[in-house]
C-alpha cells in the first residue's frame, strides 16, 4: 500500500542550489583540521619507540659489563665493556661497580635526549637506570 507516508534510508540529493554548495569541501577542511594532530600523535609514537630502543640497550650494557667483573676485569675494561656493547654517547652515560661478598653489581645510567621535533621539547631528557648482578668466578 502507497500512501503519504514513505521512509527513506538515503538522505536526498540536494540538487543544485544553496544546500549542496554548503558541504562542498567539507571533508577537505575536517582533513585540514586533522592531519596536524595525526602529525604530533605520530611523532609520540616515534619518540616512545627510541626511548624503548634506548633502554633496551642500557640493559644489555649493564649485562655486558657484569659479563666482564664477574670473570675478573677491572673497572676500566668493565666501562669499556658497557660502553662498546651499549652503543651509547659517552658523555650521557655512568657506570657504578660495587663488589662486595662475592658478587659483583654493575649500575649504568645513561641520559636520554628527547629529539623529536615538538615532541621533544614538551618533555625534559629522559634518565634511565639498569643494574645487573653476578656472582664473581
Amino acid at each position: 500500500m502507497t500512501g503519504w507516508f514513505r521512509v527513506r534510508d538515503e538522505v536526498p540529493d540536494p540538487g543544485p542550489g544553496p544546500l549542496r554548495d554548503a558541504s562542498r569541501g567539507q571533508a577537505t577542511v575536517e582533513s585540514a583540521l586533522l592531519i596536524p594532530f595525526v602529525a604530533l600523535l605520530l611523532l609520540a609514537l616515534v619518540q616512545v619507540g627510541l626511548l624503548v630502543h634506548a633502554r633496551v640497550m642500557v640493559t644489555h650494557a649493564a649485562r655486558e659489563g657484569v659479563r666482564v667483573a664477574a670473570v675478573g676485569g677491572s673497572d676500566d675494561e668493565i666501562r669499556e665493556a658497557v660502553a662498546v656493547a651499549g652503543d651509547l654517547a659517552l658523555h650521557r652515560l655512568r657506570v657504578e661497580i660495587a663488589r662486595e661478598s662475592g658478587t659483583v653489581t654493575v649500575q649504568v645510567s645513561y641520559t636520554d635526549p628527547t629529539s623529536v621535533p615538538l615532541v621533544g621539547s614538551m618533555i625534559h631528557d629522559v634518565e634511565l637506570v639498569a643494574r645487573a648482578r653476578m656472582r664473581i668466578e
